[in-house]
């Protein structure tokens, strides 16, 4: 019997998840932020705690984990990597490896561990994967570094802010968002919104007014679908990106997979579909793919992976019946 442990430390949390070499989970622990760009001895002590915690509740020790993965946000390079290897080797752990979170996206859509990832959540990033084992980054460092605008929940929840003030003030089309925004957001107009955020300094909107959007979409507002079929666009350029660079897909369906908050809760079919149009115009043959399991559990498939165990369909939809640190807490 093997003992697995995935380690996923993203912005907002850390979720730890030990199971076994036939899936089953026997252990999980949940903290805050490990992101060591917002601060590293934060981000290792939430680590540790939530490691300790799934530790007690599957009453094993250290001792007792074959492999542990870690799929941290902020791992984007080698200069991370350099701050996080001396940190993680003083955990009590044999066999262990880091990756940045976007290659347990990858890895809970692509079997073979191959492929384009493409997160959508609160931010956005790609990367990918070939056959080589080459792998690369695209994005996920900020529109002054490249990033395209309005991709990403916090900025989805931005643009939408934004139609909603455009069209009061006539410069942009009439929207639900007119009417939804001020609603979500506690006023009774955009004009009220609109002087009661200046009054107050507001500066940042937050990410969950995106579902605003992804609602006024379905009715068919045209803004919002504007805006998702732009966030799209951007996607698949990322996704192209990566492909161009990797190089190594040639006479291969290269499969896509789409994870985060935006993708794999909101599915808009506008988003989504501008997102593949990008990709195909440039002649790639493509599988979207948008997993059902938490990025916790590609985690647990790397680590898998690395001791040459066998991942059965068995043990994947184990996964998926699991469901994530949201599901569990809510």
């Amino acid at each position: 019997m093997a003992y697995i442990m995935g380690v996923d430390g993203g912005n907002s949390k850390t979720y730890t998840v030990i199971t076994d070499d036939k899936g089953n989970k026997l252990g999980e622990g949940l903290t805050g932020c490990g992101n060591h760009q917002v601060g590293l001895e934060r981000a290792m002590k939430n680590i540790e705690s939530s490691i300790q915690q799934a530790l007690k509740q599957a009453d094993l020790k250290p001792s007792d984990i074959d492999f542990v993965q870690y799929g941290l946000a902020g791992a984007d390079r080698e200069t991370d990597l350099k701050i996080l290897r001396p940190q993680l080797s003083q955990l009590p752990f044999a066999k262990w490896d880091v990756v940045c979170d976007t290659m347990e996206g990858l890895r809970t859509g692509s079997p073979k561990n191959v492929g384009v990832v493409l997160i959508c959540g609160s931010g956005t990033n790609a990367a990918g994967r070939n056959f080589e084992g080459k792998t690369v980054q695209t994005g996920g460092f900020g529109y002054l570094y490249g990033d395209g605008r309005g991709v990403g929940g916090q900025s989805l929840a931005i643009e939408a802010f934004r139609a909603a003030i455009r069209s009061w003030e006539q410069r942009e089309e009439p929207t639900l968002l007119t009417e939804t925004v001020p609603s979500f957001l506690g006023f009774d107009s955009v004009e009220a919104m609109f002087h009661g955020c200046l009054d107050q300094g507001v500066t940042r909107i937050p990410a969950d007014l995106s579902i605003i959007l992804h609602d006024a979409a379905e009715k068919g507002d045209k803004v919002a679908i504007r805006i998702l079929q732009e966030a799209g666009k951007e996607l698949g350029m990322a996704a192209v990106s990566v492909i161009r660079r990797l190089g190594g897909f040639e006479g291969t369906v290269i499969p896509i997979v789409m994870v985060g908050s935006v993708v794999q809760k909101g599915r808009s079919p506008h988003l989504i579909n501008a997102t593949k149009a990008v990709i195909e115009k440039e002649g790639y043959a493509i599988k979207l793919r948008i997993p059902k399991m938490a990025p916790v559990y590609g985690a647990v498939l790397l680590g898998m992976d690395q001791l040459g165990i066998e991942v059965s369909q068995e043990v994947e939809e184990k996964f998926i019946q699991y469901g994530g640190y949201q599901d569990e807490k809510e």
